[in-house]
């Protein structure tokens, strides 16, 4: 029976065809509306590192002035200092840990068609690429060895690594970076993380594109690189670069990984040990509490997303509501021509059981066909989208998820829109109909 009224609902859809195309149409736009800033919201809340958020910490240590502070105020900064991310560093606590800054060094081609251009990347840790599970399309990450001694090695994207050497495996060559000769011991393949959670503060966007190019952190010190990125002073410092190491300006992000996410409160317990060592020696002063957040809470405190666009996302389903009291408007218009219909097929003894599914089925492909002519109203708003900027295009795709939940939506508003219009037409009385016609 279901397979024959959806047949007739497939021939409804030729009754009264400007009133059909113009309900299919008014319920993909709200369909198409909704679903294309839920998919952004989507992709931009979604987990970055799935089956390993609850294992990578950020630690927060307020070691800011105690003049003109309250308790209230909340930490002082995002970031640390330089003597405590070294401090973290030499430690043993977490099974990984990796200390992030922000750097741009001019690169000097070896090919002769290319001029000499500056390039963004990060000074992260060695643990770095397999605590966020970079992808390595050539070599690998750098040695422990190289990375105690910041050695003159460098990691390079797989577009850098286009750039500079076309498709060819660069591994053991040599370019020249800040002056200076640095080794390729590895190449990155594409990394579209989003977002990009390792580097939210300093960078562009949470949403933007991946680094250039990744050295030593332990490197970028010794040749004294300047930070591409935020700094927070609280105080003056002296000339030269290691009175400002020695400062307590904040401008380094830290990493920890545990071994699983119960490994929390033994994590918790080391930074606060590791904070009372610290007064003792004059420091963090504030005595504020010292702070832990895994990735998804990371993303929360730094609202990677933020609220306007989760209230855009509720204007659309607004929207998608207003398109649906219009649907219902529609579909009574059009079930109440077939009036005559029904009452005949009452008095041949069909109940109004049977008259609701049959309606309500027809209302189902509308939806269907709704969802097909909005899937495709929401891929072009997010080609749009996308047009916008770079960031943009990173978060406006769909993947199966939403459309599946594309169909899902659109059904479920025609069958939500076609309620009260099939409860109006099985009230329709056989007797009076017959006596009409």
């Amino acid at each position: 029976m279901f397979q024959y009224y959806f047949l007739l609902g497939l021939r409804s859809l030729r009754r009264n065809p400007a009133l059909t195309a113009l309900m299919v149409l008014t319920l993909a736009i709200g369909v198409a509306a909704s679903i294309a800033t839920l998919t952004i919201l989507h992709v931009m809340s979604g987990d970055p590192i799935p089956g390993k958020s609850d294992r990578l910490f950020v630690p927060l240590i307020d070691n800011g002035p105690l003049e003109g502070w309250s308790p209230a105020d909340g930490p002082n900064d995002k970031q640390i200092s330089y003597r405590d991310a070294a401090n973290l560093l030499g430690s043993k606590a977490g099974e990984r840990r990796t200390a992030i800054y922000g750097i741009a060094v001019s690169v000097e081609p070896a090919r002769k068609d290319i001029g000499v251009f500056t390039a963004g990347g990060i000074a992260p840790g060695g643990d770095f690429f397999n605590m966020f599970e970079a992808p390595f399309l050539h070599g690998q990450g750098w040695s422990p060895a190289d990375d105690k001694a910041g050695a003159d090695v460098v990691v390079l994207s797989r577009k850098l690594s286009e750039k500079l050497y076309g498709d060819t495996d660069p591994v053991g060559q040599r370019v020249t970076m800040g002056g200076f000769q640095y080794q390729i011991v590895g190449v990155l393949d594409t990394w579209n993380v989003v977002p990009r959670f390792h580097r939210v503060i300093g960078n562009d966007s949470a949403f933007g594109e991946e680094e250039d190019l990744y050295i030593p952190f332990a490197n970028a010190i010794r040749h004294e690189m300047q930070r591409n990125g935020s700094t927070s002073c609280s105080s003056d410092y002296g000339p030269g670069f290691q009175a400002f190491l020695d400062s307590e300006c904040t401008w380094i992000q830290f990493w920890f990984e545990t071994r699983s996410g119960a490994d929390r409160a033994e994590l918790q317990s080391f930074l606060d040990s590791y904070a009372i060592e610290q007064r003792k020696l004059g420091r963090l002063k504030r005595n504020a509490p010292n702070m832990l957040y895994d990735v998804r809470e990371w993303l929360d405190y730094l609202k990677v997303v933020a609220n306007d666009s989760k209230l855009s996302a509720w204007l659309a389903f607004g929207f998608l509501i207003l398109c649906l009291v219009n649907t219902i408007g529609l579909l009574l218009a059009k079930f109440s021509v077939r009036a005559a219909e029904v009452g005949i097929r009452r008095a041949l003894g069909a109940s109004r059981r049977e008259i609701f599914h049959q309606f309500l089925i027809e209302t189902t492909v509308v939806g269907l066909a709704g969802g097909a002519l909005g899937l495709l109203l929401a891929f072009g708003a997010l080609a749009l989208i996308a047009m916008q900027s770079k960031a943009l295009t990173v978060v406006a795709h769909m993947d199966w998820i939403m459309l599946l939940t594309t169909f899902a939506l659109a059904v479920l508003s025609a069958v939500l829109a076609g309620l009260l219009p099939t409860w109006r037409a099985c009230q329709v009385t056989p007797a009076l109909q017959l006596k009409s016609q």
